[in-house]
């Protein structure tokens, strides 16, 4: 067998020129989950069957001179909270046991039209309720680069595939660090674009003025082609942008050279491990070394964001959970009265953390409470936007830790859930925001374990933010050298 490229931006011109064939292609990365995949978790279901038979779909077209697409061949996994036509989408939760959605999610329709082979729906924190991917009816998911560490939340399968490299490019969702947390635990790269950029159909929804879809992957490069591949207008989605998929493949050799980066100074100091703070700094300084302009901002309301979230979040969460009750799909644990078997169904069928969110949202939103929380956090939220907003009239761009540490071990905060909540610490704003923002790997921490940096930008400047991100990618220390 020729030997598979690593990169999905090589393995999709290999596929296309008919260098490597797809099957070839799928192969090597279903031995690669063969191997590893045991001691990962991973996965809640590895699709062999199927990405076998569009495998050989791909191998067939190119055979007839057609071009499957920019994704031509490769291995992609799927977070399992985005629905797919006649396969389990399970959300890592006992209470969708056996439901089969009958219909795909708009991004899991575009990466197919792209060429792209779905090998798997990968294991997450129940709902995307998590930072560590250990709240999952499924088990655990480790982390490659150490076992004994978590792989980060509630993406942590999606991220996990890709630095175990199961799959070159995944998706996950991103509703206050979803994506960029577990990517920079990994060690990967993960975008969670503007807020309407990327289609909602088909995302099993958690908090639905934050979910947001995006891509993980090993380069900056393949989320770059990722993106671009599902991005752009869904009628289906009522929140939807109206316009175009961003082109982001051709800006990333355009440098920084010009622009003003913004060092966030509450995001720099108390809660940050020192050695994540200074492989910021000297994030900064590579960006510096390149052309562009560094400055400190302070950005105020980001103090509040913590707080804001853990009331909205949980309140739409206790709203779109509501759905599951025992009768429509999923789960149904029978008793004498409607009541009582949706009161044992939700019992039996959510894990704690959910049961934990459910309710605190629901005391949120109920009569008497619902200015003194709800209505507060929503005018938090808008503080931060504002604050925000006079921030990007001074940068381009922002840049601060994804995560306050690098990857801990399991169970090290399983039973303090504010310490959990922490974790997200430097990810929540901008979803409150509902602008975009990446994790780019930047070396290693003083225990060898990956550290990110993240790149945060205003409404649909993704373009700026993925010419930084390739600045940094080229800067980065390697992984292999832990901070001294």
């Amino acid at each position: 067998m020729a030997s598979i490229p690593t990169t999905a931006i090589e393995i999709a011109a290999a596929v296309r020129s008919g260098e490597l064939s797809a099957r070839e292609v799928l192969e090597s990365h279903l031995d690669a989950i063969a191997a590893r995949e045991p001691e990962i978790n991973a996965f809640n279901l590895v699709l062999a069957d199927e990405a076998r038979a569009a495998a050989t779909t791909i191998d067939e077209r190119v055979a007839a001179g057609e071009d499957p697409g920019v994704l031509a061949g490769v291995p992609l996994a799927l977070k399992d909270n985005l629905c797919t036509h006649g396969i389990p989408t399970t959300c890592s939760s006992r209470i969708l046991e056996g439901w089969r959605p009958p219909y795909d999610a708009t991004v899991v329709q575009r990466v197919a039209a792209a060429g792209a082979i779905a090998i798997g729906k990968t294991n997450l924190d129940e709902f995307a309720m998590g930072s560590s991917t250990e709240n999952s009816a499924f088990g655990p998911t480790r982390n490659p680069r150490d076992i004994s560490r978590v792989p980060g939340g509630s993406s942590g399968g999606s991220a996990a595939a890709v630095a175990a490299g199961f799959a070159p490019i995944s998706l996950g969702s991103d509703t206050g660090g979803s994506i960029r947390q577990p990517a920079a635990l990994c060690g990967v790269v993960g975008v969670k674009p503007t807020y309407g950029m990327v289609s909602r159909y088909g995302l099993v929804a958690f908090a639905s003025s934050l979910d947001q879809i995006g891509p993980f992957s090993t380069t900056v490069a393949d989320s770059a082609l990722l993106l671009e591949a599902i991005a752009g207008h869904d009628p289906r989605d009522s929140t939807s942008i109206d316009s175009a998929a961003p082109s982001l493949l051709d800006v990333l050799d355009q440098g920084v050279a010009g622009l003003r980066i913004g060092l966030v100074t509450e995001l720099m100091g108390e809660g940050i491990a020192p050695d994540v703070a200074a492989r910021v700094r000297q994030a900064a300084e590579a960006l510096a070394a390149a052309g562009a302009e560094i400055g400190e901002v302070s950005i105020p309301a980001l103090s509040y964001g913590l707080s804001a979230y853990y009331l909205i979040a949980p309140a739409e969460a206790s709203s779109n959970l509501a759905r599951y009750d025992g009768v429509r799909y999923g789960m149904r644990v029978d008793a004498a009265t409607t009541a009582e078997m949706n009161a044992k169904t939700r019992t039996a069928g959510f894990g704690e953390e959910v049961k934990r969110r459910i309710m605190l949202g629901t005391y949120a939103l109920s009569a008497g409470y619902y200015d003194a929380y709800y209505g507060k956090a929503l005018k938090v939220r808008t503080l931060i936007v504002r604050d925000f907003e006079t921030a990007y009239k001074d940068f381009d761009l922002l840049l601060t830790p994804t995560s306050p540490t690098t990857a801990f071990r399991f169970g090290e905060k399983t039973s303090d859930p504010l310490s959990m909540y922490l974790n997200d610490i430097c990810t929540i704003p901008t979803n409150l925001a509902g602008h975009p923002a990446m994790s780019v790997p930047f070396g290693a921490g003083s225990d060898g374990m990956p550290v990110g940096v993240q790149l945060m930008a205003p409404a649909l400047c993704e373009p700026t933010m993925f010419r930084a991100a390739a600045v940094l990618e080229h800067a980065a220390p390697p992984l292999e050298e832990a901070f001294q």
